[in-house]
């Protein structure tokens, strides 16, 4: 007698599949930009922390003309590389009175819309 699965058994597994994937898939789905954003956070918080140090050695922040290429001039950055956010786009960086802002321009790479990122925001 051969043991094989019947083609009743068969189709039970696939259905007991095909809902599994049904219940899983929705939670999987969109995940990846929000980890994205995470990330872009983590990123402008280490920039953050250079900017910080440079104000620390020099008394005020990079211009907003001067930027973040500074940082990378005066060696502030290990792999004397800018960092990009997860999209690939450089940081905005704007120096203020006494701060500076960051910010990421989020996956469409336009300034000003509503899927940017700000460095305030990610610090809270």
């Amino acid at each position: 007698m051969k043991k094989a699965f019947s083609l009743m058994e068969l189709m039970v597994v696939i259905i007991i599949l095909g809902l599994l994937a049904a219940f899983v898939l929705p939670n999987l789905v969109g995940k990846s930009e929000e980890s994205k954003g995470k990330i872009v956070c983590i990123q402008m918080k280490s920039v953050g922390q250079a900017l910080k140090l440079y104000k620390l050695d020099n008394s005020s922040y990079p211009t907003t003309d001067e930027g973040l290429n500074l940082l990378v001039e005066k060696k502030y950055f290990e792999d004397e590389k800018l960092p990009k956010d997860s999209w690939g786009n450089s940081f905005i960086y704007i120096q203020k009175e006494k701060s500076f802002d960051l910010i990421s321009m989020g996956a469409d790479k336009k300034e000003s819309t509503e899927d940017d990122i700000y460095y305030y925001k990610c610090s809270n």
